[in-house]
């Protein structure tokens, strides 16, 4: 059964960072690809960043200079790094991952997700 748990939201003033975690078991991270995407109410899941099996990484332009994506394949951990936050990138935060190295935009590609968490931005 393959699990993902992600930490680190919360409430945070405009300009200010926060990190986010994935854990992921039951799958091997190193031969997987992962993904955070976001998600507001009343809207569609979007793409926010992406890594590949291989550490390559993909942006979405909204966030792209100030979030960034990294992989700690011995910890089995995936991580988002969000600095300079704006109020729009207030929502809930989902990691997710696919079983296969390439890493696409598509939410549609990700077969297993983690819970979310919220992620507020003050003005």
């Amino acid at each position: 059964q393959v699990q993902l748990a992600e930490s680190g939201g919360g409430l945070v003033q405009a300009g200010g960072s926060l990190r986010l975690s994935c854990a992921i078991s039951g799958r091997t991270l190193s031969t997987s690809a992962m993904g955070w995407f976001r998600q507001t109410p009343g809207k569609e899941r979007e793409f926010v960043a992406v890594v590949n099996r291989s550490g390559a990484t993909n942006y979405a332009h909204s966030v792209q200079g100030r979030f960034t994506i990294s992989r700690d394949n011995a910890k089995n951990t995936v991580y988002l790094q969000m600095n300079s936050l704006k109020p729009e990138d207030t929502a809930v935060y989902y990691c997710a991952t696919r079983p296969w190295g390439t890493a696409p935009v598509s939410s549609h590609s990700y077969d297993y997700w983690g819970q979310g968490t919220q992620v507020t931005v003050s003005s």
